[in-house]
């Protein structure tokens, strides 16, 4: 399988995120999931064949089935501009024509289990992102109930948590509410129909727009391994970390380098993009049958 790397549509300005690139049409914009894979805020030099594709099908699942308003349009080649028609080898189960908005310029993240940056929180003080939480809880413990704990958005660089309160200060206490309670729902939601397809949803992140006519749309990848923490809940064993389907494996492996993560990571070995692929190929297979 040829991995994409980058997009390179001829005559159109392209916005490149650490994944996605992104071409502005006006109203609409064009957003193709390549295969670069990042971690610890650095894009890595090897991609992962076909991950672009996996994405873009789970998140294209999840929108249908959560059936709330978002941002797609299409993912038909014939719907882009005739001038994006003959880059279908880059096109063709990878891209979506969307909707464009105003971006809230927050992570709506919301968390079921207690993990990762929000573990390393409770530690030091028994709460995330300003929620207070029972003291006593052990790494990946399940949390008495969903707790929605935002992130600034950074295109490049690192998200750093924030409160609600922060995030009410900066767009206002009514769309910080309604963001939450929204991002709760469908997190609830996802995890309840995932549980009875063998996997935990320990942590998801939501993006959020704003329509011309001022509605709320959801936007973005969604509910993906790229956005998420899914554990196996054959595996599940609270206490420590959790065998993953998402880019723990990748974090893991870094870890074991000796890299820096201050200068360029090194190239991946073939095991580990393998073993990559498979665990993003079974979540998708996991939750999509």
């Amino acid at each position: 399988m040829t991995a994409l790397m980058q997009s390179d549509i001829s005559g159109f300005s392209c916005r490149r995120g650490k994944v996605r690139d992104v071409y502005d049409l006006g109203d609409k914009l064009l957003i193709v999931a390549t295969d670069r894979i990042s971690a610890f805020d650095w894009v890595m030099p090897t991609p992962i064949p076909g991950k672009g594709r996996l994405l873009s099908s789970l998140t294209k699942f999840w929108l249908n089935w959560l059936k709330v308003p978002n941002h797609f349009l299409s993912d038909n080649l014939n719907s882009y501009p005739p001038e994006f028609h003959e880059y279908a080898d880059q096109l063709n189960g990878r891209a979506m024509l969307v909707r464009k908005t105003e971006v809230i310029p927050f992570e709506c993240v919301v968390r079921g289990y207690l993990a990762g940056s929000g573990w390393k929180e409770y530690k030091q003080s028994l709460s995330v992102c300003g929620v207070k939480l029972p003291s006593g809880l052990r790494e990946s413990d399940r949390l008495p109930e969903a707790i929605f704990t935002p992130a600034t958005k950074a295109e490049t660089g690192h998200d750093e948590n924030v409160s609600s309160e922060y995030m009410a200060h900066a767009i206002g206490k009514e769309t910080t509410d309604e963001l939450a309670r929204r991002s709760i729902e469908i997190y609830n939601r996802a995890a309840s129909y995932a549980r009875l397809r063998g996997i935990i949803i320990a942590d998801t992140k939501f993006e959020w727009g704003l329509l011309p006519s001022g509605e709320i749309i959801l936007i973005d990848e969604v509910l993906t391994p790229d956005s998420s923490r899914f554990w196996p809940m054959d595996h599940y064993q609270p206490g420590r970390g959790q065998p993953s389907f998402d880019k723990q494996y990748l974090r893991d492996w870094l870890e074991s380098t000796g890299w820096d993560k201050q200068s360029p990571p090194p190239v991946l070995p073939e095991k580990v993009v393998a073993e990559t692929l498979a665990k993003y190929t079974e979540a998708y297979e996991r939750l999509s049958r």
